[in-house]
């Protein structure tokens, strides 16, 4: 296990505690106002953690409710994508294993025709391939090989390079070609490369059932009568039995606090170098600055249409959601992370957040004095 991560009274990094709380109360007023059932921050500063505050219930249902702590585990959705797929990808780049312009056709037969062939591992990592959002399927009662195969199959309308076009699909790609690559399940990956080197204890795939009571549990499933608790909520993992490169991450608060600092810290935490300077500088430029979206490598950067970094984070701040209610944000301009942990679709996908991400980001960044 690397070293905590120290924590500091506010006022000492350039914060005002009170403003600090003032954030954290809007988080307790969502609850109140039944738009999320519980939530888990974490607000950090100049590699020292400044705040962390749990509201709520992980579960609310007739027969039981437990309430948050800041070491609950939350279905990260597509936090995997920033958290698993993007670094894995980045260190295979760093061993010339893999480079950013290669077409995926190198590495899957099933890409080496028509416009599909000209799609690379970058087009990927950016959204800008052509691929689709997603695939409406549940893929109920298929096997693993055979969703692979479909998800390999489907088309392109355009080639890459057009427009920007966040896909699931892109990711869960990325994720085979680094399975691929290494030789291995994408989950033992994650631990081999990531959680183990950056001391991220809590975070994995496929909880097991004895961690049930500190998750927070996502959807109702009707087909299946009960909600999800501990198994993924995303359908595609889920059928693809909780591992892949664009859901499927389970983590804490905590874990993905000493992930953003990784990141803050130029790729190197603790002593371990995951990452090099100059990948963190090439992964947070803006590789979209032609089309209609600001993307970096994998990243949601400043004025993109899913940045969700409010109004006071500066141009350079970078981040990224996930569907079941969760975010990370980072703005190496004042030196600070928000790591924002919530199970909103406990209460149903109609439940947004959208707003609360902001107004969240903005008291936070309006603590900052200094």
């Amino acid at each position: 296990m690397l070293h905590e991560i120290p924590e500091i009274h506010a006022n000492e990094v350039g914060m005002d505690q009170e403003k600090l709380d003032h954030a954290f109360s809007l988080l307790k007023k969502a609850v109140d106002d039944n738009r999320i059932p519980g939530a888990v921050a974490m607000v950090g500063r100049h590699h020292h953690i400044v705040g962390k505050y749990s509201v709520g219930y992980s579960i609310i249902s007739d027969s039981i409710q437990h309430e948050t702590e800041i070491n609950t585990i939350y279905d990260c959705a597509s936090l995997t994508k920033v958290v698993v797929t993007l670094p894995l990808v980045l260190k295979l780049v760093e061993k010339g294993l893999l480079e950013l312009s290669d077409p995926i056709s190198r590495y899957l037969p099933e890409f080496q025709k028509g416009k599909k062939s000209a799609i690379t591992i970058q087009h990927l990592l950016t959204h800008t391939s052509g691929l689709k959002p997603f695939v409406n399927l549940t893929f109920d009662g298929w096997r693993p090989a055979e969703i692979k195969q479909f998800i390999y199959s489907q088309t392109v309308e355009e080639g890459p390079d057009k427009r920007v076009i966040y896909s699931d699909i892109g990711f869960m790609i990325l994720g085979e070609i680094v399975s691929k690559i290494l030789g291995q399940p994408l989950d033992l990956a994650a631990k081999k490369y990531i959680f183990e080197p950056l001391g991220m204890a809590d975070s994995q795939f496929c909880p097991p059932k004895s961690l049930q009571k500190r998750i927070a549990a996502t959807e109702f499933r009707e087909d299946l009568g009960r909600y999800l608790w501990g198994e993924v909520h995303d359908e595609r993992a889920y059928a693809l039995g909780g591992v892949s490169g664009h859901a499927g991450l389970f983590a804490t608060a905590g874990d993905l606090a000493r992930y953003a600092l990784m990141w803050l810290n130029d790729g190197e935490l603790g002593g371990t170098h995951l990452l090099s300077p100059l990948t963190v500088k090439t992964a947070l430029e803006n590789h979209t600055a032609a089309l209609d979206g600001n993307r970096g490598l994998g990243w949601v950067l400043k004025g993109d249409s899913f940045d969700a970094s409010g109004s006071f984070f500066s141009p350079l701040c970078y981040g990224h959601t996930g569907f079941t209610g969760t975010s990370i944000w980072m703005d190496p301009h004042v030196g600070l992370f928000v790591v924002l942990l919530t199970n909103r679709v406990h209460f149903g996908r109609d439940h947004s957040i959208t707003r609360l991400r902001k107004i969240f980001h903005n008291a936070v960044a309006a603590s900052i004095f200094d």
